[in-house]
């Protein structure tokens, strides 16, 4: 199937600056300019910016004024490590505070090049460790904690699961990861496939891990990195993968769903047959896009 035509036509109207030509200060640059021309976000009864564990920025919106024993969704915005911010992504998590009835917790992790694997990934699991610790303050239940994230977002996500399976807690109920980073495998077939995709291309997942790596070898890192390098993806919380057509990690959210299959976790998933990556930022213009988001955020939901 083609690429969705709206789709095609946000794409057309507002092409991507390409991170492996540009670099990455112009896309940053660019992505916030573009920010500051989107309509107002959803108004929600309570959003509140707070430090939390220790000095890591968090963003927290509350779906209702008075909150008590709510689901708790830890959210992680997708970026590459390198892009992205609570403001990039605050409509896509006002989204999923609306959707599930959730308190969502926002984490501003710190990006590379400035702060390279793993900074990333500590900051992910002392703010998951937080919200363990903190869930019944900010009206939440802590018996009901998933964690979420888009792309970079669902690499963190899928590697604090495993370190909370690991540590004992927080017990998660649910992780949803939509067109996640998990092998870093670049023979995967859609790499090739979608090697010139919109919106990421095979170079630029080049030049994202090699900022998020700081030059390092990937293919020496532990699961921290790659989440589907663990030993064991047993006793890991049921899962929902979303992945897009024209996305050169599409394969990779699929075999991580395999490798969660295999070890007996109960994992769904979904396949945007004209869309492509990053397709959830998009929700606004493009119904298919959000036709597929509102079948993750139903299935969280239920999960909680």
């Amino acid at each position: 199937m083609p690429i969705d035509p709206v789709m095609q036509l946000v794409l057309d109207a507002l092409p991507m600056a390409r991170i492996s030509e540009v670099g990455y200060q112009q896309v940053r640059a660019t992505l916030k300019e573009r920010m500051a021309a989107m309509p107002p976000p959803p108004e929600l009864p309570r959003v509140e910016d707070r430090r939390i564990a220790g000095d890591i920025p968090a963003r927290i919106y509350w779906p209702v004024s008075e909150p008590d024993g709510l689901p708790v969704v830890v959210f992680y915005h997708g970026g590459g490590w390198v892009i992205g911010d609570l403001d990039s992504h605050d409509a896509f998590a006002r989204a999923i505070a609306i959707g599930v009835g959730a308190v969502v917790v926002a984490v501003d992790y710190r990006l590379a090049p400035e702060h390279p694997f793993p900074a990333a990934v500590d900051d992910a699991f002392a703010a998951l460790r937080w919200v363990g610790e903190h869930a019944a303050e900010l009206g939440g239940d802590p018996t009901r904690i998933a964690v979420a994230g888009d792309s970079a977002g669902g690499n963190l996500s899928a590697v604090v699961a495993q370190l909370a399976r690991d540590a004992g807690g927080p017990d998660l109920k649910f992780q949803l990861l939509w067109y996640p980073a998990t092998t870093m495998d670049r023979a995967l077939p859609s790499m090739a496939e979608n090697a010139d995709a919109p919106v990421l291309a095979a170079a630029d997942i080049d030049t994202f891990l090699e900022l998020y790596t700081g030059g390092r070898d990937d293919a020496e890192l532990p699961a921290t990195f790659a989440p589907a390098r663990a030993e064991s993806f047993a006793g890991l919380p049921p899962a929902y993968i979303a992945t897009a057509e024209y996305d050169p990690l599409r394969d990779d959210g699929a075999r991580y769903a395999e490798l969660l299959r295999r070890a007996g976790v109960a994992v769904e998933l979904h396949n945007a047959e004209t869309l492509v990556h990053g397709y959830v930022s998009f929700g606004i213009a493009v119904p298919a896009a959000a036709e597929a988001l509102a079948a993750a955020l139903a299935a969280l939901k239920a999960a909680l």
